[in-house]
């Protein structure tokens, strides 16, 4: 198994390495095929920027590496980029619990929260997806274009942006609802009143995914955010794994 180091340890290549080969699917497909299409299709909003620009009334998904993988149950661990040492290391845990348990990690390729997560489940010999806001012949950050290429090797690169698009920064927001419908959960380990991540919470809310929250952020005074997702009856505070999995999952 390929162990992932750390970035200070990571060697760096001058260039992105792209797959040789860029499949696609629909993401109606993917849902249908993993139990997650039990929304009224109109709840998906599939007519956003990107499927309108086709004149389709769905989706099309780009992706290098095991598309099965979209089958199995799967959790998506996001946060902030400006990450704390006790963020790293929480998402560290519970990223490296959930892939001892034969669950997927999805994660959005960013820096921060959504690196550590991926690299500690890789490390703990699981599997992950990462959904990314640009095409996947582009990475972003550079920082992390090893790992991206270790991913569509080894695991699942998914876009929704075909190859050679220009990046906009409403792609992001985009990629966040691609990221909560094709999992079965969104937990947020780390996030400020203004981080993209809430974007990613609000889906979950308007999908009706289940959305997860750290109680080191619902017991952070200074955050008022968390009060606007602690009603909605899908929401709940992560205190630890197993409990995670017994109310998604039933195990």
């Amino acid at each position: 198994m390929l162990q992932v180091a750390s970035d200070s340890t990571m060697p760096r290549r001058s260039k992105y390495q792209p797959p040789d080969c860029v499949e696609s699917t629909s993401l109606l497909k993917i849902l249908r095929k993993s139990g997650r299409d039990e929304l009224e299709k109109k709840q998906l909003d599939f007519l956003d920027r990107a499927a309108a620009s086709t004149g389709k009334d769905d989706l099309e998904i780009f992706y290098a590496g095991d598309i099965e993988l979209t089958a199995r149950p799967s959790i998506a661990v996001i946060g902030t980029r400006k990450v704390s040492e006790d963020g790293k290391k929480r998402a560290h845990r519970f990223a490296r619990e959930l892939a001892e348990r034969n669950v997927v990690v999805v994660s959005g390729l960013a820096a921060g929260i959504d690196t550590c997560a991926l690299r500690s489940a890789i490390n703990a010999g699981g599997s992950v997806i990462a959904v990314i806001g640009t095409p996947i012949d582009k990475a972003y950050p550079a920082a992390n274009k090893e790992l991206q290429e270790t991913i569509y090797h080894e695991h699942l690169l998914v876009s929704q942006f075909p190859v050679g698009q220009r990046t906009y920064p409403s792609d992001f927001p985009a990629r966040n609802r691609t990221m909560a419908a094709i999992s079965d959960a969104s937990v947020i380990i780390e996030a400020s009143e203004s981080s993209g991540t809430l974007h990613q919470a609000s889906e979950c809310m308007r999908l009706g995914r289940w959305l997860g929250i750290s109680r080191s952020v619902v017991d952070d005074p200074r955050l008022t955010w968390p009060e606007k997702f602690l009603s909605y009856s899908r929401c709940f505070v992560l205190e630890s794994t197993d409990e995670v999995l017994d109310k998604i999952y039933g195990k």
